[in-house]
């Protein structure tokens, strides 16, 4: 199974798409700041653009994702980031802070996910297979003459169990 999370009108033919409101091809309605309605090791891979920001609990969306996922299986994930840019602060929606340099907390055998793991409640694993970042709109004007850079980090990370 290929889970595509926070799918609104991105729509993906064979994957099952969730979203937490119903909407045209969303396959399966569901809160994904609460623990989320799939069997342990039961998915292949996730693709989550522009979804994570949106839930309050960084910790607990990484170790459901981890959770779900077989060993092995890939997480696909993009988020603005919230070091660079104002992305992650335009957005009044935006709920929880994402960075590239904070995957590091997930990340097996890492000196942070080794040092805090255990205390801060993180069962996920996952080894980094890419992680880059990308501008999307380098300087762009708005109403006032506002000018924003919109910074987003790429990740596809693997399943370690």
């Amino acid at each position: 199974m290929r889970l595509n999370l926070g799918a609104c009108d991105d729509i993906r033919p064979g994957w099952c798409n969730v979203d937490r409101v119903k909407l045209p091809g969303v396959d399966l309605v569901m809160d994904l700041a609460e623990p989320w309605q799939f069997a342990d090791s039961t998915v292949d891979e996730i693709y989550a653009a522009d979804i994570f920001e949106h839930l309050p609990d960084r910790i607990l969306t990484m170790n459901e994702a981890h959770r779900v996922l077989k060993p092995g299986g890939i997480l696909r994930m993009e988020c603005p980031d919230a070091a660079k840019g104002c992305g992650q602060w335009q957005d009044p929606t935006h709920v929880s802070a994402w960075t590239p340099n904070g995957l590091q907390y997930f990340e097996q055998g890492s000196p942070a996910h080794l040092r805090f793991a255990k205390p801060y409640g993180i069962t996920a694993r996952f080894k980094i297979l890419i992680l880059e970042e990308r501008n999307y709109f380098p300087l762009a004007g708005g109403p006032g003459g506002l000018r924003c850079e919109v910074w987003k980090f790429a990740a596809v990370l693997e399943a370690v169990k």
